[in-house]
């Protein structure tokens, strides 16, 4: 087995009473890649310190935002090698920019930036700076969300005709924005951007069609409805879809769907046959035929494509998770940074795949306000 130096990590966000902070953290550091050492934990001094404290960070490593902290690192010969952003939507730009600029790998919790506007304008950076950047949609860190990809892709289904993705979820089924942390900016378009839903659970929708089918949308229909009252963003999506090679698909992601938890589900199916994956079973990929047989396969198994094995730690029947997946998108961040590029290329989300779904994002709101069809910009059918 290849042997990697273990990479020192600044983080960006993952103060008290985050949610996503604490997540990067503990997939940063599982497969012994990364070393979290530093961080820009809130912009409040005090807080920032606390939670240095609380993982085990020097506290004089605790910094009240990404440019002290690139200020502070770069004065130390052990200083940070890589930054990670767990940070609310709006301020993914400007702490991206900032860590590239100085020449460090990025690492960002979706979506990319608040505005495709913003989007737009990073991409150009991280041409120009050369450093990995890498997106963490989780889902594509999922050992059988990379098997489903590999036998789409060897033609295991045939030509793929429909593509169906749901994500529903229930937490915002009421007006909880006063009193939870997580909502209160969720819901706010000065921190959230042009998005509710779409753009926090309906671009891991989109991103996780394209990149299982490795079909791009052409045209969308969206309607985008703000059902509980009171709310200036979207909180449940409803999209037609329209894949290049005139393929249909259906996208629905909702966070008022009462008594849903984290429903993801994805299904695809081809001219030969059909290809399920359910987030309640991550570990279980299903194959439909057409002669009655369902065949399920599980995760670790010793036939599965090897990007699938390689996001894998346990052998199977002993189940894998959230943070498992998350943790192998830290992997293959660690991978590129190291200039192991065969494993990262097309299987690490990226600046295309950022892109791409600001685009999304944009193009549905727009086709919610002219209630019709509209193209995806640079694609044909």
């Amino acid at each position: 087995m290849r042997q990697y130096p273990i990479l020192r990590l600044g983080l960006v966000g993952g103060g008290p009473g985050s949610f996503i902070g604490p997540v990067h953290r503990m997939a940063a550091c599982l497969d012994a890649r990364f070393t979290l050492v530093a961080g820009a934990f809130s912009r409040d001094a005090d807080k920032s310190r606390t939670q240095a404290m609380a993982w085990g960070v020097e506290p004089a490593r605790a910094y009240d935002g990404i440019e002290a902290m690139l200020a502070g690192e770069a004065a130390r010969e052990d200083g940070i090698q890589a930054v990670a952003i767990a940070t609310p939507n709006h301020s993914h730009f400007a702490i991206a920019k900032a860590a590239l600029e100085a020449g460090l790998p990025v690492i960002c919790d979706k979506p990319m930036t608040a505005t495709l506007d913003e989007a737009e304008a990073l991409a150009p950076i991280v041409a120009t700076n050369g450093g990995p950047f890498a997106l963490t949609y989780t889902y594509t860190g999922y050992a059988m969300i990379r098997e489903a990809r590999a036998r789409i892709a060897a033609g295991a289904i045939g030509r793929v005709r429909k593509i169906m993705v749901d994500y529903p979820q229930g937490w915002l089924s009421e007006a909880i924005e006063d009193s939870n942390q997580q909502a209160s900016w969720r819901t706010d378009p000065d921190r959230a951007g042009q998005g509710g839903a779409i753009g926090d659970i309906g671009v891991h929708a989109f991103q996780l069609a394209e990149y299982v089918t490795s079909l791009r949308v052409t045209d969308l229909v969206a309607d985008l409805p703000r059902v509980v009252p009171g709310r200036r963003l979207d909180d449940d999506c409803n999209i037609l879809l329209r894949f290049a090679g005139n393929v249909p698909g259906v996208l629905t992601a909702s966070q008022i769907s009462t008594g849903e938890r984290n429903g993801l589900r994805l299904r695809v199916y081809g001219e030969k046959g059909g290809i399920e994956w359910d987030h309640n079973a991550p570990g279980d990929l299903t194959l439909l035929w057409p002669d009655a047989r369902t065949e399920i396969l599980h995760s670790g198994g010793p036939d599965l494509d090897e990007t699938a094995q390689a996001a894998t730690r346990l052998p199977s029947g002993h189940p894998e998770g959230f943070i498992e997946a998350f943790a192998t998108l830290y992997s293959d961040f660690a991978d590129a940074i190291s200039g192991d590029r065969s494993k990262a290329d097309g299987l690490l989300p990226g600046i295309t795949d950022g892109l791409r779904s600001m685009r999304f994002v944009d193009l549905a709101v727009r086709s919610n306000a002219a209630r019709g069809w509209l193209p995806f910009p640079g694609e044909t059918q």
